[in-house]
């Protein structure tokens, strides 16, 4: 409810400067991009999305309500208490009410505030009865991916240089391979790292998980719609950290079983092949 008064505002402030509707994230096409003067999230495509978007809401709100307080008193005080309106000052120097109110309200705020935040994160956190696994691990520089429950294949999704590009592929969102995944299933994500801490973040579908050495990190995902997700590592891990996109591919359950048989073949295990595009991407 409040992300739909949100965007009746941001429409208006839309016309009000000239803005086109094509600029708002509600409008993004299905390759799911932040377009210029876009005024808002891009567009949620999974149901952790929607509830950190709502919560990103609430907290708006809630920081201009206070500025708006804070606001409002100080233009009080200026009125009320200048030298002119009130040239004897109060001698009061504690005021036990008051100060009551300015700790207890904080505190309420505060838990107003962490309430709905931990909610999301545990709703984040894992899908026990998920369909399907993939599993994550980042490199320097660049991404493997595995499907455990579609056959085991394997491979690395690395940056398509500027040159080799085609039209209508983003700079420095476009890889060679693409996650493939379908739409409305639960998706468990695992995910891990060869050498340093990367991150794996897709604005889009509300992900955004550490990948650490050592350890298996866990979340999940279900996509509402088909289309590319774009994202990018979003932990500093070395000097071509800005060179390692993400794109997932949603699409229906059954382009998905089609996509998955030729993948069986296409990525069968070849640590020749593996060896030259980790080269590449070095």
């Amino acid at each position: 409810m409040l992300n739909k008064f949100l965007h009746l505002v941001l429409l208006a402030v839309s016309a009000v400067f000239g803005f086109t509707g094509a600029a708002m994230a509600q409008d993004a096409p299905k390759d799911h991009l932040a377009h210029p003067w876009q005024m808002y999230f891009q567009e949620a495509g999974s149901p952790t999305a929607e509830r950190v978007f709502e919560l990103n809401t609430l907290l708006l709100v809630i920081e201009v309500a206070i500025v708006i307080f804070v606001l409002a008193l100080l233009v009080f005080i200026l009125i009320r208490f200048n030298h002119k309106a009130n040239p004897v000052p109060s001698k009061t120097s504690h005021n036990t009410l008051l100060e009551i109110v300015w700790t207890a309200v904080p505190i309420l705020i505060l838990v107003v505030i962490a309430v709905p935040s931990l909610k999301v994160l545990y709703f984040a956190d894992k899908a026990p009865d998920a369909d399907m696994t993939l599993k994550v691990t980042g490199h320097q520089w660049y991404w493997s991916y595995e499907y455990p429950d579609n056959g085991e294949f394997a491979f690395d999704s690395i940056l398509v240089p500027k040159e080799d590009l085609k039209e209508g592929q983003p700079r420095l969102l476009t890889v060679d391979n693409e996650v493939v995944l379908p739409i409305n299933t639960k998706i468990r994500l695992l995910m891990t790292s060869e050498d340093v801490i990367h991150n794996w973040a897709v604005p889009s579908l509300g992900v955004k998980l550490d990948t650490t050495p050592g350890r298996v990190n866990e979340t999940w995902t279900l996509i509402r719609k088909e289309g590319r997700y774009r994202g990018q590592c979003s932990e500093l891990c070395g000097v071509n950290h800005g060179f390692m996109p993400i794109v997932v591919h949603a699409v229906s359950k059954e382009a998905f079983a089609e996509w998955v048989k030729k993948a069986q073949e296409q990525f069968a295990k070849n640590d020749d092949s593996v060896s030259v595009a980790r080269l590449k991407a070095r």
